[in-house]
């Protein structure tokens, strides 16, 4: 897969107009990538001819009304928790049924739009399975840039056992998942957080410890990372920032100080931990004024970076009403955010960046209690908005949201009862760029792409700690002008994961093989939020 025709491109052409062009050589199934992922992209100097493009109309996409949810058409065979966008356009769901007593299986199954785009009408099948002794409840998890998912840990597996060290990738072309050994001297891994790095690194924490390592996904081992950890890992969330940075809010797991407000920032250039200041107001559940350490529940809730360039992290509280926070990573300082009104917080729970700006969230009344309300964050104000017809039947550390190529955001809650949100129209003005050189893609044919914004402002999705499913990478959609019908082509080998990033990135694409030919409205996805659409030949 190394092998491919350069083609002639100017670095000015790519910085002036984001050019992305292609490199065509036949799909090898199952064969790993070998782009180097820290590789700055391999721009030519000579000055190519450039083929006119006609701009298309957008294509049009079956959507509900905005600020409505909306039950999928075909319910999946399980009840479903976690569940990961792959870079095809399918979504993959683990089978979890944590509202009957901690369960999990080691069953997969995956969730393909038809033939019109749609997710709500999508069909569900049953993928490969992960080996018999592994059913991970409340994981570590993400999309890495060769494609495959990886899924590490658990605070339970299967039907009990606690903070397992077990792991395993799944490979869709071949659809199948290997077993990864953890790294070394890890007993344990858990219910960990996660994050995939500016450079295209995993980053993987051990729950009840202050160890770290990085996996190599080549061959599939581990390097260790992180020192100068202030507390253990456990119950904190980590947010990759536009500088390439991780933040933590510390939680003071094994470490209790009743009113602690450390921050921390990984730098992954020295690959070490340093407490940078403190918050303006407590973001994990310390029970300091109800009981106090032996009534604490360490939680906090998700953080999210925004388009006007702060994170707006999120907290709980057993004691009332939950503190948020708001992080300027141009400035590096924090200001006080709202608290949720009344009794809510996020002990534990999900969120997700609408294409519009504003930030959905799952709250629920102190720690772990049913009755989930769904507010929206526009950067000013906390705005309720309706939640999915099961919401206050259940506590917000139940509910999964995921952004989808669409712009819609999947609920999962542990039945098989999936919805679908559709926000309000508009995007942030992260648009990705696209401009191809050549005017047909052969199908069944791999191509190598540049452009820019590929990886979107950011990784789109939050939780607490226990659940990462990332959509900072490309999304290929191809609709072919005659029929409307729309094609995902599975991306991978992304140069860079880098959020919020301007600069050219490279991927190679793969045209499906079973697509229709014929003129194809091409777009890149990027964070829910399309390209400019352009009319391509598909031969």
């Amino acid at each position: 897969m190394d092998t491919y025709k350069s083609a002639s491109l100017s670095l000015a052409a790519v910085l002036a107009t984001s050019v992305i062009t292609f490199s065509s050589f036949a799909q090898v199934p199952g064969t790993a990538t070998s782009l180097a992922v820290n590789a700055d992209p391999v721009l030519p100097w000579a000055l190519g001819v450039r083929i006119p493009l006609e701009t298309a109309m957008p294509p049009t996409l079956p959507l509900p009304a905005p600020s409505q949810w909306t039950r999928t058409t075909n319910n999946p065979p399980v009840n479903i928790g976690t569940a990961l966008l792959l870079t095809n356009g399918t979504v993959i769901a683990h089978e979890e049924n944590d509202q009957s007593g901690s369960v999990a299986t080691n069953n997969w199954y995956k969730l393909t739009p038809d033939i019109n785009g749609s997710y709500i009408n999508g069909t569900w099948s049953q993928i490969a399975s992960m080996a018999a002794n592994y059913g991970p409840l409340f994981f570590a998890s993400a999309v890495l840039p060769d494609g495959r998912a990886i899924v590490e840990g658990g605070e339970y597996n299967q039907f009990g056992g606690g903070l397992t060290n077990l792991g395993a990738i799944y490979d869709p072309v071949a659809n199948t998942w290997t077993n990864v050994n953890p790294p070394t001297g890890w007993n344990t891994i858990g219910d960990a957080q996660s994050v995939v790095l500016s450079n295209g690194q995993f980053m993987l924490a051990n729950a009840v410890t202050v160890q770290a390592a990085l996996f190599n996904a080549l061959n599939m081992t581990w390097t260790p990372t992180g020192t100068g950890k202030f507390d253990i890992n456990d119950e904190e969330g980590w947010n990759l920032l536009p500088n390439g940075k991780v933040l933590a809010v510390d939680c003071y797991v094994q470490h209790y100080q009743s009113n602690g407000m450390n921050y921390e920032l990984y730098d992954p250039i020295s690959g070490t931990w340093s407490v940078a200041g403190t918050t303006p107001v407590q973001l994990w559940d310390s029970a300091a004024s109800c009981g106090g350490q032996s009534h604490a529940s360490f939680e906090t809730g998700p953080a999210l970076l925004l388009p006007n360039g702060t994170v707006f992290a999120t907290g709980a509280n057993s004691c009332g009403a939950a503190h948020t926070a708001i992080y300027n990573t141009n400035s590096g300082t924090w200001t006080a955010g709202p608290d949720f009104p009344g009794n809510l917080g996020i002990a534990d729970g999900p969120a997700a960046l609408e294409p519009n700006g504003k930030m959905l969230m799952m709250t629920s009344p102190l720690i772990f209690n049913a009755g989930s309300i769904f507010f929206e964050w526009d950067g000013t104000s906390l705005t309720p908005v309706a939640g999915p017809p099961n919401a206050p039947n259940v506590s917000c550390f139940q509910g999964h949201l995921l952004l989808l190529p669409t712009g819609q955001i999947m609920y999962t809650d542990y039945t098989n009862d999936v919805e679908i949100f559709t926000p309000t129209p508009g995007n942030y003005n992260w648009v990705p760029s696209a401009y191809v050189k050549s005017p047909a893609l052969t199908r069944g044919h791999t191509y190598l792409m540049i452009g820019t914004k590929l990886n979107g402002l950011s990784q789109a999705t939050a939780y607490g700690d226990d659940l990462q499913c990332a959509t900072n990478y490309p999304i290929v959609r191809l609709t072919n002008v005659a029929t409307g019908h729309v094609f995902y082509c599975r991306t991978h080998g992304h140069s860079s994961m880098a959020v919020g990033y301007t600069g050219p990135v490279k991927t190679q694409l793969d045209i499906p093989a079973n697509m229709e030919a014929g003129p194809s409205n091409f777009e890149v996805v990027a964070n829910g939020i399309p390209s400019q659409p352009y009319v391509i030949q598909i031969q």
